[in-house]
């Protein structure tokens, strides 16, 4: 192994791609520890320490931005901006014909579907930092804690003030956006998601730390013991794949024969991949976010009983019932989105087009029909796996006490995994090209 990682930096080209992916890394991570201009700085920080463990509603952004949202930085919203915008031009492909026209068009139809991307990530962050900015200024940001410093994030909250807190927000948005294009281009891996991976990454070690001071060493090992686990368990499934087999009949155009061969069509157990995780997160958060603002006091001196329901059931991770609902919703989720990225009948017709069969399946209908019935299948045990591996942070806030950045579990660690594992293909490849032998054994 040593031998191999030796050869990728003795590599030129290589080692040029890694020193400036990890140079863009280093700004990223150096951006999201500056503040916004008109924030207090030292109250966010006490606030942080005081309130930790205890901003539920705000745990996955804040989780994707690698801490930066909470510090009220400028890069503050971190990527999820651009993830949303990728995931709803995604799903817009099946409502709008002209997305899923530029989409067949190659190369440069997805140039164009990146740049509605770019566009609508920039609305998204206008609208999420505005959000942003005026729960800070309201002292709501980490929920009712009733800590002096949480209520005083700013240190001047006229309209003007505001408004540059929300354009510098944006522009640092536009900033990443700007990175992991550069990364992806120049670099290696894709720049998206090893900014996603770096920002959840910085978080393990104090997660770790704070398990380690709050519930004793001994807890601190059985953590670490059950995370390995863990992440065997991920690398297990996410490597794991149905492979239908298909055959290429012979065809003679001109005196040359074409086809006669084998392949097989890869189906992941785990095709939906994080996605129905962020889809199930956002929607609980839309109706804790809801009651947050209407937390006023009627005339009776008593909060609306609608309110006091929902932050009773859907703000605490730990309850039985947010717990059901969010795994009801992730197995309910991992089918829709399988359902609209993996169209049997759209194979179906490819294969067909080109003279290829399954077999002992006839070409055609009975192969959307079979496609469909291994798909359905197949994605059972998927979102069942999705929905524990979710849930894994929320039991380990019931039951161990940690906070619920819980390191081995939920998004974050399907995002460690699946990132890791293909940035290392993509540098085994690499070396490959160069060197007849690979990273990888």
């Amino acid at each position: 192994m040593f031998s191999a990682i030796a050869r990728v930096f003795r590599t030129p080209d290589l080692r040029r791609k890694i020193a400036f992916t990890l140079a863009i890394i280093a700004l990223y991570r150096f951006g999201a520890h500056i503040p916004a201009p008109f924030v207090d700085f030292p109250n966010v920080q006490s606030c942080l320490e005081q309130s930790a463990g205890t901003q539920g509603l705000l745990s996955l952004v804040n989780l994707f931005s690698g801490g930066a949202l909470l510090q009220l930085s400028i890069f503050a919203l971190g990527v999820m901006p651009y993830i949303t915008a990728t995931i709803i031009v995604q799903l817009l492909r099946v409502v709008i014909p002209h997305f899923e026209t530029l989409y067949k068009e190659g190369q440069s139809g997805q140039a164009r579907l990146t740049q509605y991307t770019r566009y609508l990530t920039i609305a998204l962050a206008l609208l999420q930092s505005t959000t942003l900015v005026t729960v800070a200024r309201s002292g709501q940001l980490f929920g009712t804690t009733g800590i002096p410093e949480c209520e005083q994030l700013l240190t001047n909250d006229a309209w003007w003030a505001q408004l540059l807190m929300i354009i510098t927000m944006t522009a640092g948005t536009g900033l990443i956006m700007w990175f992991a294009e550069l990364v992806t281009e120049r670099g290696i891996g894709n720049g998206m998601s090893l900014l996603i991976f770096t920002s959840i990454a910085a978080a393990f070690p104090a997660s770790m730390m704070a398990i380690w001071q709050s519930r004793g060493f001994e807890v601190f090992l059985l953590v670490l013991a059950v995370g390995i686990v863990v992440v065997a368990l991920v690398v297990f499934v996410e490597q794991s794949q149905r492979r239908i087999p298909v055959q290429y009949a012979k065809r003679m155009v001109g005196r040359r024969t074409y086809g006669g061969t084998n392949t097989y069509i890869p189906i992941k157990v785990n095709m939906a991949g994080v996605v129905p995780v962020i889809f199930a997160s956002s929607l609980l958060y839309i109706p804790a976010l809801i009651a947050q603002f209407n937390m006023q006091p009627n005339a009776d001196n008593e909060i609306p009983p609608w309110v006091s329901w929902i932050q009773q059931y859907f703000t605490n991770g730990d309850h039985p019932i947010y717990m059901l609902v969010y795994f009801l919703l992730i197995v309910g989720f991992t089918y829709f989105y399988v359902a609209i990225t993996f169209n049997p009948v759209e194979v179906a017709d490819n294969m067909k087009k080109y003279g290829g069969f399954i077999p002992g399946i006839r070409a055609g209908r009975p192969t959307a029909e079979y496609l469909d019935y291994v798909l359905t299948r197949i994605t059972l045990p998927g979102s069942l796996y999705l929905g524990c591996i979710a849930l894994l942070p929320l039991i380990a806030l019931a039951t161990v006490g940690a906070n619920q950045n819980f390191p081995f579990g939920g998004a974050s660690i399907l995002i460690i995994v699946g990132v890791g594992l293909e940035t290392v293909k993509q540098i085994d490849a690499q070396l490959q090209q160069r060197h007849y032998e690979g990273l990888l054994r």
